[in-house]
């Protein structure tokens, strides 16, 4: 009978333990909401994308590196089914922008904005027309993007600075210029301080933005709102402004401030210095900003109506923006999205069923997509997901909008928030640390009636600075936790309003999610063997919490070299923590995408890395003994 008793308690047990695994929700990620889906590409078609161009009949047509434009037939490929690709035109000069207007596709070359049209209806191009053209100096970086086109019919074009060790924009004409194309085909300059302009959008209110690479004057990715005689920081396009049509006063490198103060404090000293609406902080939010879409889907792409898609090509991944304008300027916030492209993450465009199409290309251009180029869609299935939907500055912090109701306990736990600001470098050096980093106190957190919102009442906010928002531990009435937990906000303005009333209970010590009594445990010595294991992993949650692993691998080649080449060096700990605050990216040459100070991760941090990529080293040369040992 005992025997029957124990087997009853043990079923007992057994059942409970999983009654409570059914109610602790499995974590959500974000193929659970949308979905990538792969274009298939024919053998011997090297779809190297710079453009890609949707048509009103279904079709798309995507124009290449290699200065081919193609018609896809089929590219939604519904059940299954394939897609059959048409040469439409050829023998065009690295072609980086594609887009269809009232029956033609306007394409931009190195040097020139083509009209292309099928006169014949049999999908190839009869008429190569130049619409505009402008100078090149034959120097590899100046490349050309566009066109934009606006409610008037006006286009516009970006244009790469020349690379020479540093951004050279008098080498040709307009170079770091953004450009309306008039009727006549004469180019109006409109803006200048460009670097790397890939990705830029007309948006819906008709407004310019544009994204901006890390490099020479940039201290990270950013997006910036251009008007006309604006200067966006890089100084090579001020070469320029000598021109009569310049819209800015003739203006040279001498007169920018290069002190290695924050831009927003260089920008108190030069008027026409304007500052970015959103920063993208390097490794975390990308590291080679591409191009940008707005959600004007009507919710056919989720909770995001009116909120921009940017797109990052070196880490193969999409991220999001919110803008809101205040005192008139635009500034707003970032967050991840998603991520797992097969290459580098170019060009965006919306097709008719509201996914969207995203071309990619690496050649020449590290990324942590593994293929050299592909098509992909990006597909809401119609699941919410819950995320922080936007992030607004109030006069005393920031509101947060979530997608779903918020449990309220989680949400007034102010140990749930980690908050700080830092911002970089305004100089001519090559990208830039992070820089002034401190912690943002909370004070109060309140929550709106209806759960969707958290107002956050903090100390320490600080103009030019960008505000770091970790959310970890608030959940839905799901119990599920946020798909992101990280938003970035920049702060070029506070905006006047009534300051928040805290609660004293928001004031005092943070609600503890659960009462259940904890026991800490007794620390036991680990043998040596399991010491180099917990060793290993901490130096994972480093290389994850660091972004390391963003552009690099154990042993795979990504944007940068992988761990075990670095470990080939033979550098001591102290060389690699000296490497790291100060890279030398001319010890490694057949690298494109140079690497950014990371002098704010501390010294002790580094150090364990570096151990680790040492013993790297140590480890091959162990393996390779072996394997010598064994064949003798």
């Amino acid at each position: 009978m005992k025997n029957y008793k124990y087997l009853f308690i043990i079923l007992l047990g057994l059942a409970t333990q999983q009654t409570f695994a059914q109610t602790k929700p499995k974590p959500l990620t974000e193929e659970d909401f949308y979905e990538i889906k792969t274009v298939t590409i024919p053998e011997g078609i090297k779809l190297e994308v710079g453009g890609v161009a949707p048509m009103p009949d279904g079709r798309v047509a995507v124009c290449t590196r290699r200065g081919e434009v193609w018609i896809i037939e089929n590219p939604y490929m519904p059940d299954g089914s394939q897609p059959s690709y048409t040469l439409f035109a050829s023998g065009l000069h690295e072609s980086l922008g594609l887009t269809y207007h009232e029956g033609s596709f306007y394409c931009t070359q190195r040097g020139e904005l083509t009209k292309l049209t099928d006169t014949d209806g049999d999908d190839k191009a009869d008429i190569y027309e130049s619409v505009a053209n402008w100078d090149l100096s034959g120097n590899y970086h100046e490349y050309s993007y566009g066109p934009e086109f606006d409610k008037n019919g006006d286009m516009y074009l970006t244009f790469n600075v020349a690379w020479v060790g540093y951004g050279e924009g008098k080498l040709a004409k307009w170079r770091g210029w953004l450009v309306k194309v008039k009727k006549d085909g004469t180019l109006e300059p409109v803006a200048t301080g460009l670097r790397s302009p890939a990705g830029f959008t007309v948006n819906s209110n008709g407004d310019v933005l544009y994204g901006e690479n890390q490099g020479d004057w940039v201290g990270s990715g950013r997006i910036t709102h251009l008007e006309k005689g604006d200067f966006a920081g890089n100084a090579g396009g001020l070469w320029w402004t000598k021109e009569p049509d310049s819209p800015l006063k003739p203006t040279t490198v001498k007169d920018v401030p290069d002190t290695g103060e924050p831009m927003y404090e260089a920008a108190k000293k030069m008027k026409s210095l304007k500052l970015p609406a959103v920063w993208f902080p390097h490794a975390i939010m990308g590291i080679s900003t591409a191009d940008m879409i707005e959600d004007q889907t009507g919710g056919k792409f989720g909770p995001f109506q009116g909120q921009y898609f940017v797109y990052d090509q070196g880490q193969s991944k999409a991220m999001r923006m919110s803008l809101e304008k205040v005192n008139g300027k635009y500034q707003g916030a970032c967050y991840p999205f998603r991520e797992g492209f097969q290459s580098g993450t170019i060009r965006a465009r919306w097709g008719n069923d509201g996914s969207m199409f995203v071309g990619m290309t690496s050649r020449g251009w590290g990324s942590t997509g593994k293929e050299l180029y592909g098509l992909q869609r990006l597909v809401w299935n119609g699941r919410m997901p819950f995320e922080m939907k936007t992030v607004s500055a109030r006069p005393d912090g920031f509101e947060i909008e979530f997608t779903q109701p918020i449990n309220k306990a989680t949400a007034e736990n102010l140990s749930n928030y980690e908050l700080k600001s830092f911002t970089y470098k305004y100089q001519h050096q090559y990208g830039s640390p992070i820089i002034n980093q401190e912690a943002t106190p909370l004070r109060g957190v309140i929550v709106s009636e209806d759960r969707t919102k958290v107002r956050l009442v903090i100390d320490n906010l600080r103009l030019g600075y960008i505000h770091q928002i970790t959310i970890n531990g608030i959940l839905n009435d799901q119990a599920q936790p946020l798909l992101h937990d990280l938003a970035f906000y920049t702060l070029n303005a506070i905006p006047e309003g009534e300051l928040a009333k805290v609660s004293p209970r928001s004031t005092t010590t943070p609600i503890v999610a659960s009462t259940k009594e904890t026991k800490t445990p007794v620390k036991k010595e680990a043998p040596k063997a399991a010491k180099e294991m917990v060793d290993s992993k901490q130096v994972a949650l480093l290389l994850k919490k660091y972004t390391c692993s963003a552009c690099h691998n154990e042993n795979t080649k990504l944007v940068g070299p992988a761990f075990t080449e670095v470990a080939k060096r033979n550098y001591t700990n102290e060389q690699i923590l000296e490497l790291v605050y100060k890279p030398k990216p001319e010890n490694w040459p057949d690298f494109a995408t140079e690497m950014a100070p990371m002098s704010h991760v501390p010294k002790a941090d580094v150090l364990k890395i570096a151990a680790w990529i040492n013993s790297l080293g140590v480890k091959k040369s162990k393996t390779d003994l072996n394997k010598i040992e064994n064949h003798d």
